[in-house]
């Protein structure tokens, strides 16, 4: 397997579809010559050309709004919006438009369709260039959600994201994009809907995604040494979400702690945490926790945002608190 970053992976599980798939193409703002504000589709517009590496105006609805159109009249069109940030401005085009078409017109339509999207914090970019709403996209039916942790999973993901035929927001996070792995070479599928044990344990579960998999991950090589077995969950996708993978560890190990980049108020996190209550609430033996930032706006100043951003620490602290 070649040793790639993310953001190549990202890259390659792209190359692979357009060059499998002539319907696919890539439309953003500065995707082509200048490979994105993030360089993931550097060298795409080179190999592909202008009418499939596409430039776009500053508007995020012209973006996505022509993404669906493609997407219904038989394309398969990968968005790009710079910074999830950015997705309120083009919510009714997903939201209305995307996730609605098929279920309203009784499956004659479909709409195959990529939103690809950086998130999260760690670069001092402020309030408003480094959220995690992963959240607001999982509430409407109709749009899957994936957030992959590794360069592996980026790629697989991709490729299974540009085949389904449902709008899929894809969301890659910022301070995994230079982090390296092994990747398969070619056209390897990673299933959306199909969960990560990323760690085998027996003494408590912890369910993450994105770049807090990672801290999950290094936070139970911690408790390890202090003689707690860890299972580290990735979900990978949220939408459709893997219950039976979160049910089968928790039956397993009893506690629970969920960890996720989003503010604590109606994260992703509530959603598991009520799923495992109303449908594993006798496997318990002590209370679920979640380990998330505060209910704030993103702090600018580099030693405020690391105190916002949740760390191995902390969740080393949950988990030991169920002890």
């Amino acid at each position: 397997m070649a040793q790639m970053t993310y953001a190549e992976a990202i890259r390659d599980g792209m190359r692979v579809e357009m060059k499998r798939d002539p319907n696919v193409y890539i439309a953003g703002e500065d995707v082509a010559q200048f490979g994105g504000c993030f360089g993931v589709t550097a060298g795409l517009y080179d190999e592909f050309g202008p009418d499939r590496v596409r430039n776009t105006p500053i508007s995020e609805a012209a973006i996505v709004g022509s993404a669906v159109g493609a997407a219904a009249a038989g394309l398969r069109p990968i968005a790009e919006i710079m910074f999830v940030d950015f997705a309120g401005c083009c919510m009714d085009e997903l939201f209305n438009n995307a996730a609605k078409m098929r279920y309203m017109f009784g499956g004659k339509a479909k709409v195959p369709m990529v939103l690809r999207t950086p998130c999260g914090a760690g670069f001092s970019a402020a309030a408003q260039h480094s959220q995690s709403i992963e959240s607001w996209f999982t509430h409407i039916p109709g749009v899957k959600v994936v957030m992959p942790s590794t360069a592996a999973d980026a790629k697989g993901l991709m490729i299974a994201s540009i085949r389904d035929d449902n709008p899929v927001v894809y969301i890659e996070h910022k301070q995994l994009l230079g982090v390296p792995g092994e990747v398969p070479d070619g056209d390897v599928v990673v299933p959306l809907g199909k969960a990560d044990i990323k760690r085998g344990g027996s003494d408590i579960t912890i369910v993450a995604w994105s770049w807090m998999a990672q801290k999950a991950l290094a936070a139970a090589e911690e408790l390890a040494q202090k003689g707690i077995n860890a299972e580290v969950i990735d979900l990978r996708t949220l939408v459709p979400l893997d219950k039976d993978a979160i049910l089968k560890s928790v039956s397993k190990t009893g506690k629970l702690v969920i960890v996720h980049e989003e503010v604590k108020t109606s994260g992703f996190g509530g959603e598991i945490a009520a799923i495992v209550a109303e449908e594993g609430f006798d496997y318990l033996d002590a209370p679920i926790k979640r380990v998330t930032p505060p209910d704030t706006p993103i702090p600018f100043a580099p030693v405020l945002e690391q105190a916002y951003i949740p760390s191995e620490e902390k969740i080393i602290k949950a988990v030991q608190s169920l002890f």
